[in-house]
């Protein structure tokens, strides 16, 4: 059995040194063997059937050794791992420290492998933590203002004959140019002045443009292959329309909701309104009780973990060289890594399991958020290897969900709050795709189970035996995720178009998060 030592280089790095015997490599050179006998053609041998002896003569016993380390370099990874219970974080480099003398059977083989690991540190006590957050008013400016948006999803254009303001709609001909050379160009495109969700500098072009009247001005590009570059845009308006509402009385009610009264309509607006007010609460509840948590327990964060993951996502967004984006980025990604640790020691500390119904009420909501069929969504996942990582993000949403429920929530009223709502789960909802969703993920389980004890392909065979070289597939950084765990309950109340006729609106579904 190798001896292995273990060395904190840091508060997240560990060096783990191993001594390996030749009893120790012995399995390996066996196959090692077998798998150069498989290579190479020697006279008078079959490929495959080549004696050991054979190959020591005319390959080298030094490369069967060289084999045989590059082949057993994840076990003795995997095996020192669990002699020092250390939690990797990242991908292992592995060197050899000290080559085995290959004419001495008691010479021995030193392999030192370096890797991003999970710190120590005590975990706060949050039983009975006071949380204050604000008070949830809603005053009946909320209620018109929703009824407001009601009404403009209900709204008429007319085309008008006067300047364009903010709120209208106008319809424009835009031509990007860089260098004087047209590089992109858009026809009929309608806008709303003021929306913001164009080029940076549209609205103050086109606001008080009357139709058939062109600017021009100086934008960045957002897409294509001009993108991120300045260009002279112009832009011609068409027409300018303005937005009619119609009178809030019973009839819009009727066609607008399913409520026969415009008073009906607004009594369900209004629990709508409390009930996104609860979940504000829930969400700062559990912001600040994640933030009190991390800044008690002084969390260490790679840096080595931050810079791969800031890395991954600036080039996703073709923005290696924007430095001020880099540094939003990198606070982004050292906050999300440290909630991670702190819900993973929570998930610990509690004991936590998700169970199949939870995984399964997750992976549905999920679906739902990226307009998916969910047994098209849980095919994805499966087949990119997701299923470890969707796990992972349960738990650590219940885990949080265990533990802020053991905290005192009040406002700043002093009232204490009930954030049952905002741990509610629609089970109604889900029951129907449930069954077929758990089959799904007991498939796609099984399916990574059997993949994760299939042999990880290695390197070749270094020439050099103390070349540095990369423990290949071995345990995956834990890189901070997309979205991360406790993020999974930032989602506002879906807006209902109307519940039931003089019934409470609906519940949305809630993240399972929290349990």
């Amino acid at each position: 059995m190798p001896k292995t030592n273990v060395e904190k280089l840091s508060p997240t790095r560990v060096k783990l040194t191993v001594d390996i015997t030749i009893d120790d490599l012995e399995p390996f050179l066996k196959q090692a063997y077998k798998t150069i006998s498989e290579q190479v053609s020697i006279p008078g041998f079959r490929k495959g059937h080549v004696p050991a002896p054979i190959i020591d003569q005319r390959v080298g016993r030094q490369a069967v050794v060289e084999q045989a380390l590059n082949d057993s370099l994840d076990s003795f990874f995997q095996a020192a791992l669990i002699e020092t219970e250390t939690q990797p974080m990242g991908r292992p480099t592995a060197d050899v420290e000290k080559w085995l003398d290959v004419k001495d059977p008691q010479s021995e083989l030193t392999i030192v492998f370096e890797v991003e690991a999970r710190p120590e540190f005590t975990l706060p006590k949050y039983d009975g933590l006071k949380i204050e957050v604000d008070v949830a008013e809603v005053g009946a400016s909320a209620v018109e203002d929703e009824l407001t948006k009601l009404r403009e999803r209900f709204g008429t254009l007319k085309t008008v004959e006067r300047p364009a303001k903010t709120g209208d709609f106008v319809e424009l001909d835009l031509v990007a140019r860089i260098d004087g050379n047209d590089v992109d160009q858009a026809t009929g495109v309608s806008y709303e002045v003021g929306a913001g969700n164009m080029l940076a500098g549209l609205d103050d072009a086109v606001e008080t443009l009357t139709a058939d009247e062109t600017t021009t001005f100086t934008s960045q590009l957002l897409g294509g292959e001009y993108e991120g570059q300045d260009a002279e845009v112009e832009v011609t308006i068409t027409a300018v329309k303005e937005r009619e509402l119609a009178d809030a009385d019973d009839d819009f009610a009727q066609m607008a909701s399913e409520f026969d009264t415009i008073a009906e309509l607004r009594e369900s607006l209004e629990q709508q309104a409390e009930q996104a007010a609860v979940f504000a609460q829930g969400r700062q509840a559990r912001d600040l009780f994640t933030e009190t948590l991390i800044e008690k327990a002084g969390i260490p964060v790679s840096e080595e973990l931050v810079e791969e993951e800031v890395h991954r996502h600036l080039e996703g967004e073709g923005r290696l060289e924007d430095d001020v984006h880099r540094e939003e980025v990198r606070e982004s990604t050292e906050k999300q890594l440290a909630l991670q640790l702190l819900l993973d020691a929570i998930a610990e500390q509690e004991k936590v399991t998700p169970t199949q119904n939870e995984l399964s009420q997750y992976i549905f909501q999920s679906a739902q958020q990226y307009g998916m069929d969910p047994s098209q969504f849980l095919q994805a996942i499966s087949q990119g290897g997701q299923m470890t990582a969707i796990l992972g993000e349960v738990t650590r949403n219940k885990a949080l969900a265990v533990a802020l429920s053991k905290a005192k929530v009040v406002d700043k009223k002093g009232k204490a709050i009930d954030l049952s709502e905002f741990t509610a789960v629609d089970d109604e909802e889900i029951a129907e795709v449930l069954e077929e969703a758990e089959e799904i993920v007991e498939a796609a389980e099984a399916e990574e189970a059997a993949a994760e004890q299939a042999p990880a392909k290695k390197p070749a065979a270094k020439k050099a035996p103390a070349k540095k070289a990369d423990a290949d597939e071995k345990p995956a950084a834990k890189k901070a995720p997309a979205k991360n765990a406790a993020a999974k309950s930032d989602e506002k109340p879906a807006e209902k178009k109307a519940a039931a006729k003089k019934a409470p609106a609906k519940k949305p579904a809630a993240k399972k998060s929290d349990d």
